[in-house]
């Protein structure tokens, strides 16, 4: 059934990417981010398969490092990002996921038969991957090592390279999975490339800091959250009132089916002993008695 609804912004955990060339600062830069995102290093942990880059920082606090230095799969990271959680880090970065594509691409080219068909093998593990990072309850930032992307253009009858900027090693279109992707140059000043919060489109280029990922934390917070529905559910008086509630947050019944059922039920519980419990008032005549409900009329 379809139903229309009115918007409402979602309290979230920021999914963003930075992305740039080797030495442009991304490891720095996510570090920094990560803190303004948690203020607690303790809180942080890097999955690490850029050569133990993650330790070059480790003058910055005490974050946590988890090394992949054999296996760079898609079913390694998410592994890597499932043990990072059970810890209890906030924030988690991943540096970088260009290995887990380099992984996928070397696979395919091992593969016999068919190339086109044959990514029917690899395309749904790159899914799950990045499924996994979209529906963490933590913040994910994830590092892309970028190269210089060329493409042939037409001049005087002859076909030139032509130089268009960065190109991210990783899957094409990979940048519309993140709310932000931040470019940074040689210089590690970043430009937001693609931005869902408008917080840093058409800005200047710019140094990443903890006060940026202070003011993305400010976003995510704005909006509505998991408890503060459930506090709406718990607070209903009616079963109508309830289902007003249900309709109105569509996109978290999964979450919160077990909690709109045993508020019906309490709610119907409810109702059925005032209607057990109602006396009616008696009224007595000699050896007759006769019943008046709430009218104060004797017969």
């Amino acid at each position: 059934m379809l139903n229309l609804r009115v918007s409402s912004k979602k309290q979230a955990k920021i999914k963003l990417a930075l992305q740039g060339c080797a030495g442009s600062g991304k490891t720095y830069s996510a570090l920094l981010l990560a803190y303004g995102l948690c203020n607690d290093w303790t809180k942080i942990a890097i999955i690490d398969s850029e050569n133990g880059s993650a330790d070059l920082y480790a003058h910055l606090g005490a974050y946590n490092v988890l090394n992949l230095s054999e296996s760079f799969t898609p079913e390694t990271y998410i592994q890597a990002i499932e043990v990072c959680e059970g810890a209890g880090m906030e924030v988690i970065i991943i540096d970088s996921i260009s290995q887990c594509w380099d992984t996928l691409l070397e696979y395919h080219a091992g593969l016999q038969g068919n190339s086109f068909t044959n990514w029917q093998k690899v395309t749904p593990r790159i899914n799950a991957f990045m499924q996994k990072i979209l529906q963490s309850s933590r913040h994910i930032i994830c590092t892309m090592r970028c190269k210089q992307d060329y493409v042939l253009s037409e001049k005087n009858g002859k076909m030139i390279p032509e130089k268009i900027g960065l190109k991210a090693v990783m899957r094409d279109g990979i940048d519309y999975e993140f709310t932000i992707v931040f470019d940074i140059n040689m210089k590690h000043q970043a430009i937001a490339s693609k931005d869902r919060t408008n917080l840093f489109m058409g800005k200047p280029d710019f140094t990443i800091t903890p006060v940026t990922g202070q003011i993305i934390l400010d976003w995510c917070n704005d909006g509505i959250n998991l408890e503060m529905i459930r506090s709406k559910i718990n607070s209903s008086n009616t079963v109508e009132e309830l289902t007003a509630i249900y309709h109105q947050y569509p996109e978290w019944y999964q979450q919160l089916t077990s909690d709109f059922m045993l508020k019906k039920a309490s709610l119907m519980e409810q109702k059925s002993q005032t209607t057990i419990n109602y006396t009616p008032n008696f009224i007595h005549h000699g050896n007759n008695s006769h019943t008046t409900v709430n009218s104060g009329t004797q017969h």
